[in-house]
């Protein structure tokens, strides 16, 4: 007797199931498994570079800003002892002047906005 039953149309076989194992040459799969292998190896170190390269600009960074707030702390003491550094003075009045700057052009801005309102 045949064992194989008809579903939806299809004549179905009992046994394994799936695709049947196709016969591939050896040597061309062990050259698939070497050239895979390479290029896993090619990307792992791409991105061991791609890694190293970022630890080195964050450690970079980490200096920067430690030497940063070094001068913040020296800045700190300087001022408890009474005295203001040269660089936060500069800044002070470089603030200072920027203001007196911005003040003056929104006065010269306002003059013009009245001189062409006075000419229409």
């Amino acid at each position: 007797m045949d064992d194989s039953k008809v579903i939806g149309g299809k004549v179905k076989k009992p046994g394994k199931r799936g695709r049947k194992p196709a016969k591939i040459d050896l040597k061309a799969k062990l050259e698939r498994s070497r050239q895979s292998a390479r290029e896993c190896r090619a990307r792992k170190k791409l991105r061991y570079q791609y890694l190293e390269e970022l630890v080195s600009s964050r450690e970079r960074a980490i200096c920067a800003l430690r030497e940063e707030l070094e001068m913040y702390k020296q800045w700190c003491m300087a001022m408890d002892q009474g005295k203001i550094p040269s660089e936060i003075r500069a800044l002070l009045t470089g603030e200072e002047q920027g203001k007196a700057q911005q003040n003056s052009n929104k006065q010269n801005k306002g003059i013009k906005i009245e001189a062409n309102g006075k000419n229409s």
